[in-house]
C-alpha cells in the first residue's frame, strides 16, 4: 500500500531527526531550578537510569525516534488531545516574578505529560507542525516547562530552530524560554541555525535575548569546541556570520581542540569569502593555533595563493614561527607563486626583524 503525499512529507520531516538519539536525565533536569538549568549553558545533567534498564540496553540506532518515528503519536492522536484539552487558559501578568494560568485539572493533567523520550505536548506539536496549538501552549506553559529537555537534551527551542519555525523561535524567546541551554551535541539553539543556516530563527534570538546571555552564548563551546561563529564559518553561512559580527561576537574565539579561529577554519577551507569578511571586520591575521601556526601558515601549507596574497595585503608576518620553528616561508616548497608573494625582505636579529634597503 502506498504513502499518500503527505505521510511521506511528514516521515521526510522526522527522518532529518533520526540518526541523533540517546538517553536524557529529564528526571533530573526537572529537579533542578531555572537557574541551574539556564544560568550554566555548559552543564548538563546526569541520566537518570530508574525504570528504563531494559532501554539503556538499547544501541542508539535501535532506539526509536522520540516521537518523531513513533505510531503512537501522530497529528491524529495530537487532534485528539487537542480536543480534551481546549488550551483556553492563559498566562496572566507576572507577579513577584511568577506567572498563573488557570486550566482545569484533565487539562493540567494532559499539559504535564510527558513521553517515554522525554517529549512534552510542546516538542510533539513543534514536531508536527501545528502552529495553532504550539503558540497556546507557549502562551499557557510555565516559563519552567518551556525549557523542558527531551532526550536528545533538546528544548522545544532547539526543535523551533531545526525545523526553521521562526515564528515559534519568535515567541519563545520573547516569552522567557532559555537560549543557552545545549543538547546532546552541546549545541545551543543559536549553534543550530549557525549549523543549518537558519538565518530568520538566529535573527530572532539574537534580537530578543539579552546583551548578557548573548554574549554568553557567543562564547559557548559545543562538544567538539566550536562556537556559534565557528560552526556558521564551517558551514560557510555568511549571513549568519555577517549577524553575528553585527552583534559583537568576538572574531578571535578560539575552538577548543587546537586552538583555531574563524579565520583559520575559513583558510582551511579555502573560502574566499569568509576571509574577506573576517578580516574586513578586523580579525587579527597573525592569531596563532596551539600549534603556532597562523593563518599565513596554512595558506601557504595549502598552497593558496589567493588567500595567501590577502592575508599579505592584509599585514600578516611573513616571519612568525610556529613550535616546529616554521616560518610560512618554510613551508612555501619551492612554489614559485607562493615565493612571489612572501619576498626575503629581512632579517631576524635577537628576536626582532629588521628590514633591509639597498
Amino acid at each position: 500500500m502506498e504513502r499518500s503525499g503527505g505521510d511521506r512529507e511528514e516521515k521526510s520531516k522526522l527522518d532529518l531527526l533520526e540518526d541523533n538519539r540517546t538517553d536524557s536525565g529529564i528526571d533530573s533536569f526537572r529537579s533542578l531550578t531555572r537557574d541551574d538549568r539556564c544560568g550554566t549553558a555548559t552543564s548538563v545533567p546526569e541520566p537518570n537510569s530508574s525504570g528504563r534498564d531494559d532501554q539503556d540496553k538499547l544501541s542508539t540506532e535501535e532506539r526509536l525516534d522520540s516521537s518523531y518515528g513513533s505510531s503512537s503519536l501522530t497529528s491524529e492522536s495530537l487532534s485528539d488531545l487537542m480536543v480534551k484539552c481546549s488550551v483556553s487558559g492563559t498566562r496572566s501578568e507576572p507577579q513577584q516574578g511568577e506567572y498563573t494560568v488557570d486550566y482545569t485539572e484533565e487539562e493540567g493533567n494532559l499539559l504535564a505529560t510527558i513521553t517515554e523520550d522525554g517529549d512534552t505536548l510542546l516538542h510533539l506539536s513543534i514536531i508536527h507542525e501545528l502552529k495553532e496549538f504550539t503558540h497556546q501552549l507557549i502562551n499557557l506553559f510555565p516559563v519552567e516547562i518551556l525549557d523542558i529537555q527531551n532526550n536528545l537534551y533538546q528544548t522545544a527551542l532547539h526543535l523551533a530552530v531545526y525545523l526553521n519555525q521562526e515564528f515559534v523561535v519568535k515567541a519563545l524567546v520573547e516569552t522567557g524560554a532559555c537560549v543557552e541551554l545545549q543538547d546532546q551535541d552541546g549545541n545551543t539553539p543559536l549553534h543550530v541555525a549557525c549549523e543549518h543556516g537558519r538565518f530568520e530563527c538566529a535573527n530572532e534570538i539574537i534580537r530578543q535575548a539579552s546583551s548578557s546571555k548573548l554574549s554568553l552564548v557567543f562564547a559557548t563551546q559545543n562538544w567538539r569546541g566550536l562556537t556559534c561563529l565557528h560552526v556558521a564559518t564551517l558551514h560557510r553561512n555568511h549571513r549568519i556570520m555577517k549577524l553575528l559580527m553585527k552583534k559583537g561576537v568576538d572574531l578571535n574565539l578560539q575552538e577548543g581542540t587546537s586552538g583555531k579561529t574563524a579565520l583559520h577554519m575559513a583558510v582551511e577551507m579555502h573560502d574566499v569569502d569568509s576571509v574577506t569578511l573576517l578580516l574586513n571586520r578586523g580579525a587579527n591575521v597573525d592569531a596563532a593555533m596551539l600549534n603556532g601556526c597562523t593563518a599565513l601558515h596554512l595558506a601557504v601549507g595549502r598552497q593558496d595563493a589567493t588567500i595567501t596574497s590577502q592575508l599579505c595585503q592584509a599585514g600578516a608576518d611573513k616571519m612568525i614561527r610556529n613550535i616546529e620553528d616554521e616560518t610560512a616561508l618554510d613551508l612555501a616548497d619551492g612554489n614559485d607563486d607562493i615565493l612571489a608573494l612572501l619576498p626575503f625582505d629581512d632579517i631576524q636579529i635577537m628576536g626582532r626583524t629588521v628590514g633591509l634597503n639597498f
